[in-house]
């Protein structure tokens, strides 16, 4: 009886050695080492089967199909890692673009605030207004011109008026002035002869 079981027990070995030593030697499917983390987990349905509900799966195909579903998910996180990191990078360049774009567009107001005005004795003043200004001071200047220019004329014309009549006045007062001569001049003749008169007679 102690036979036996020697006997079995060492059959049992030889047959667990027999299948571990088959199963060492037997060749790595090429699908666990270029196919897809889903088309290696298809190929292990496909080819192994279910006992009592419990599928019977080589070790060392479960192994490779673990460590690669692990280096898998490592790929994954890693490039997870990396799109974080690309994705704060982008966050932080978009930050760094918003300021810089509220900062242009503070400029652009600026320069557009400033190109509209012009600074006028330290004053900032609208374009528009500052053309209105100028524009009325121009048209006032021409005005005042236009009315120097017709003040000048008549002016002009009251003095040429002015001066023939002071000729005229002039040569009336010598006509007036030889006149009252002539009849001064006769009255003091006509006074003389009557004193010469008067005194024949006294």
């Amino acid at each position: 009886m102690k036979k036996n079981r020697i006997i079995n027990g060492l059959l049992i070995s030889a047959f667990f050695f027999s299948v571990t030593l088959a199963s060492a030697q037997t060749r790595m499917p090429d699908e666990l080492n270029t196919a897809a983390i889903r088309e290696q987990i298809e190929y292990v349905e496909d080819h192994t089967r279910i006992y009592d509900n419990f599928r019977a799966i080589r070790e060392d195909i479960f192994q490779k199909l673990n460590k690669n579903i692990l280096d898998s998910l490592t790929a994954v996180k890693n490039k997870v890692a990396e799109l974080k990191g690309d994705t704060a990078n982008l966050i932080s360049r978009t930050d760094s673009l918003n300021v810089l774009l509220t900062s242009t567009r503070s400029q652009l107001e600026e320069v557009t605030a400033t190109k509209n005005k012009i600074r006028v004795f330290g004053m900032e003043i609208n374009k528009t207004t500052y053309n209105t200004i100028m524009w009325i001071l121009v048209g006032g200047l021409i005005l005042l011109m236009v009315l120097g220019f017709l003040v000048f004329k008549r002016n002009l014309v009251v003095l040429l008026r002015t001066e023939k009549d002071l000729k005229e006045l002039k040569e009336e007062f010598a006509a007036y002035r030889q006149t009252s001569r002539i009849a001064r001049e006769k009255v003091e003749m006509d006074l003389f002869r009557a004193n010469q008169k008067l005194k024949g007679l006294v």
